[in-house]
Formats: structure tokens, sequence, C-alpha cells
């Protein structure tokens, strides 16, 4: 029977194609004329316009963008259309539609570069792919995107409220893009990979420093260290998580390993840790 499906669609079809032919067939054939039927007028541009903004408004955002989509491609060189671009970025926002939203600013961008509106544009590129953001078991290129897009509003716009906005979402940024690290990180030393380990723990401590991160990255590295047997860097590493976070579990552990072996936090110029550390703050 389901073999059969498409044949039955494809006679019904064809059926209604026939009826339709015959019914045009009679309407030409009759001795009555036809009343001459007037094209169809579309509404003024701004009734278009504020029936999208309406549909906005009742949160009715997919109705809304193609709203706002129609009146860009029935006047596109009006004030309205310019208008119109701008909300149907927003419109795209709100249904989660990043890439569309994305799309829609990047070419607000090119054709209008320097409008008043442009931060805007800018600002919800940024936003489409911060919503984007991943946990830390993911893939963090969407995360690495956000971060190099608010900080291009921030650059380009530093005065402006979006930067002011940005700047807040970028510590939120930076956090998950640590926390990937740590997560691979201590997978390698799980497996006894220490430089891999080593190496990861440093990317947090010289890129996100910042981070709520930072003072398990130095406690990881002691263990690394440690494991390795370069006990001058574990006990400078350790010293220097002392001096920043002396009440933390993370130094607390640090220093009961140090212990262990009979050895003390103690810092060293030479270090990789001194170093790094003094030039960052």
């Amino acid at each position: 029977m389901n073999a059969l499906r498409p044949q039955i669609l494809r006679h019904r079809l064809a059926l209604v194609g026939c009826a339709v032919l015959l019914l045009l067939s009679a309407c030409s054939s009759s001795d009555e004329k036809a009343a001459p039927v007037a094209p169809r007028q579309e509404p003024p541009v701004e009734v278009l316009y504020n029936d999208a903004l309406d549909d906005l408004i009742n949160q009715d955002y997919e109705v809304a963008a193609e709203g706002f989509d129609f009146v860009e491609r029935q006047y596109p060189y009006s004030v309205w259309a310019t208008k119109a671009q701008l909300m149907a970025i927003f419109a795209y926002y709100m249904t989660n539609d990043y890439d569309l939203a994305i799309g829609a600013a990047e070419r607000f961008i090119r054709l209008h570069p320097g409008s008043k509106e442009t931060p805007y544009a800018h600002y919800m590129i940024a936003v489409s792919h911060y919503e984007q953001i991943a946990d830390v078991e993911r893939d963090q290129g969407r995360t690495q995107e956000a971060l190099d897009k608010l900080q291009e509003v921030i650059r380009r716009y530093p005065r402006s409220s979006y930067a002011q906005d940005a700047q807040a979402k970028l510590a939120l940024t930076r956090d998950h893009l640590a926390g990937k690290q740590m997560s691979v990180g201590r997978y390698y030393l799980e497996q006894g990979h220490y430089v891999a380990a080593i190496n990861r723990f440093q990317t947090v401590i010289r890129d996100y420093q910042t981070t709520s991160h930072t003072p398990e990255a130095l406690h990881r590295l002691v263990e690394s260290y440690l494991s390795l047997g370069v006990e001058d860097e574990a006990q400078a590493t350790a010293a220097v998580l002392g001096h920043n976070y002396p009440r933390s579990v993370w130094y607390r552990d640090s220093y009961a390993l140090l212990q262990g072996r009979e050895l003390t936090p103690e810092a060293s110029e030479g270090s990789w840790i001194s170093q790094v550390w003094d030039a960052l703050f």
C-alpha cells in the first residue's frame, strides 16, 4: 500500500490539474466576458513597516522578520528599508536564529558603513555569537568568535553603551575559554602527559589570568612540576599561588603536596611563573 501512495498522489494532482484546465476552458469559452481584475495594490510602505513592528511588539518574531524583509524587498531605496534592515536583525535574534541575525547585521554594515546605527549592527553580531557559547566540554570555536567580536565592539566604539555591555560579557567568554584549557589540561594530567598538561595550564595563566580558573591552574602546575621532579618550579608556583590566593583550597592543596616532599613555597626570580606573573601584573 505504501508503494502505491506516490502513484495515488500523482493521480490526484493530475485530476486537480485537469479540473483547473477545464475550469479555465469553460471560462474562456463563455459568451460573457469576465470583468477586468484591478491590479493588486500594496499598502503604503509605512503601513507595511508598522504592521511588522506590531508583530514584533506582540512577540511574533518570525512574522515580524518576514514583514521587515518584505519592506526592504519592495522599497529597497526608501528610508523605511534601512529601518527594516535594523529591525530584522533584532527579530532574527529573538527567534534564536543567530546565523540569520549575523548575516543581516553583516549586510547592514556593508550597505551602511557610515551609519550611526552601524555600532548596533556590530554589537548584534557579537551578541549573537555570545549567545551560542557552548559548555566547556565542547568545541569552543563559537566562544573564540564571540571573544573576537566583543573585543572589536570595545575597540571600535569604546565610549558607547555597547562597549560597556560587551566588556561585561567578555569576562564570561574568557572564563569559558579558560575552562576549556583546564579541561584538556586535567585530562593530560590524569593520563600522565605532564608536559602537555603544563602547556595548557600555562596558557590559562598567560592568557586568562583574570578568570576564576587561575588558582586551580597554579595548583595543577604545582602537581605537574612535582610529578616531573621539577621542584624549584613547583615551589615558585606555589609561592605565587599563596601570595595571591592565600585562603583558597588550591593553595592548601599545593602546600600539602610540598610538605609531603619536605618542601615549602619559595619565590624564584628565574622561574617561569615569576617572570610571567611579573610581566602580567
